[in-house]
């Protein structure tokens, strides 16, 4: 990580960081092993390692464990997972077979039955559903906070929480989405100390960071134990896998990591391979997609047929929002939700109208994207909850992708016309 005294960049680490091109006769870049199976050096070799995955682990054993079975380890998982941990400054990662995946799999490992989870809302529509769905089927019982709460809102909270069972998790997704609202993560941190002062149990902090992605922001650096991602958008940005990643604390990481191998939520080595390919550009994508994103927001804010443009660097002075923006972000992002007047059926005329900016779900690929989620990613979400936390009929997501810009103006000029 270092030449001499000086610290190298994440965007130098990820050419190179966690491979060895001695070990794959000198291939520069990692190959695919697309092995199911690792052969053990003796059978002795084999127990040592088995000791280990269980967490049984002898004095003399190894401190690594060596490459067993591709649903536990494998080259290229493992070198997409050190690589992972540059951008977010984190301890350990983990990856998994999607960003549900990881979200499940960090909430399964961490919220046992009897606790209960404090979680931010809006939050992505399958991490809502599963909340309020299906944790309650494990005796895990949710508690909902604003996601603009103040730290005196999130303690009230956490306190109510805390009393029906122990508070084992919580769990924000900051930028919000589609709103865009953000999360104090350090307030969270502070909360979370508080409970643990009171209760004796600290909760575990996750932060989907999703939405605005390890360039635009680092939740682990304010106080967040995990950061978690759905790689399918802008780390690996191309549009072409689905992957998810757990980023964080090694205490954290370790707990989720046997709960990964039981469920086999792993990733496949040859999508390792893709995000690790995808990581070495992202920090330039990104920065494009984020400069095009404001010129397209700049568009919309001053276009008659819009309404509210939910933007994070438009955030207006004394707005506690704006405070956390300034403090904890990087950067506005490059996906970001706007009202459409007229309603829905006036966003479905825009939307159908578009010919540069494709209509389709996800975000942070390269190509712009734009959809309704109050009728698609969001629509397992009840219509109640959906307007207290600042949905209107004519909400349209727009992932800004890295065209000209100039290009994606014209498009949504036409379109809006339109309308």
């Amino acid at each position: 990580r270092k030449i001499g005294n000086h610290d190298l960049k994440p965007e130098s680490l990820v050419m190179g960081y966690g491979f060895d091109p001695a070990m794959s006769e000198g291939s520069i870049k990692p190959p695919i092993f697309m092995t199911s199976t690792f052969a053990f050096k003796s059978a002795r070799d084999g127990e040592v390692l088995f000791r280990q995955l269980a967490g049984k682990r002898e004095e003399g054993d190894p401190e690594e464990a060596d490459l067993i079975y591709t649903r536990f380890n494998n080259p290229n998982m493992e070198v997409l997972e050190d690589r992972l941990t540059l951008y977010d400054a984190g301890e350990d990662a983990l990856v998994f077979s999607s960003g549900m995946g990881a979200i499940t799999t960090a909430l399964l490992a961490c919220a046992g039955a009897g606790t209960t989870i404090l979680h931010s809302s809006p939050l992505y529509g399958g991490t809502e559903v599963f909340m309020r769905t299906f944790m309650p089927d494990f005796g895990v019982t949710p508690f909902e906070m604003d996601a603009w709460a103040t730290e005196e809102l999130i303690l009230a909270q956490a306190r109510k929480a805390a009393a029906k069972g122990p508070l084992s998790v919580i769990f924000t997704e900051s930028p919000a989405n589609p709103t865009c609202a953000l999360v104090d993560i350090r307030a969270c941190a502070r909360v979370a100390e508080t409970i643990e002062t009171e209760t004796g149990h600290r909760p575990i902090i996750m932060c989907d960071n999703t939405m605005m992605g390890p360039i635009g922001h680092a939740p682990l650096k304010h106080g967040a134990d995990l950061a978690l991602y759905s790689l399918t958008k802008y780390i690996g940005g191309h549009s072409d896998l689905v992957a998810g990643a757990a980023i964080g604390t090694e205490a954290a990481i370790s707990k989720i990591r046997r709960v990964r191998n039981y469920l086999g939520t792993t990733l496949d080595a040859h999508t390792c391979w893709l995000v690790t390919r995808s990581l070495e550009t992202v920090q330039l994508r990104m920065e494009k997609a984020f400069a095009n994103a404001r010129l397209c927001a700049e568009f919309l804010r001053d276009h008659s047929k819009i309404g509210k443009v939910m933007y994070p660097a438009f955030f207006e002075e004394g707005d506690p929002q704006k405070t956390v923006y300034d403090e904890q972000c990087q950067a506005a992002g490059s996906t970001f939700s706007f009202d459409v007047k007229g309603g829905k059926e006036a966003a479905f005329r825009l939307l159908d109208s578009l010919q540069l900016v494709k209509l389709a779900v996800s975000l942070g690929g390269t190509e712009s994207l734009m959809c309704h989620p109050g009728s698609t990613t969001h629509s397992g979400v009840s219509e109640d909850i959906r307007k207290r936390i600042g949905f209107t009929d004519g909400l349209v997501r727009f992932s800004v992708g890295i065209e000209a810009a100039e290009d994606l103006i014209a498009d949504l000029t036409q379109a809006l016309e339109k309308v």
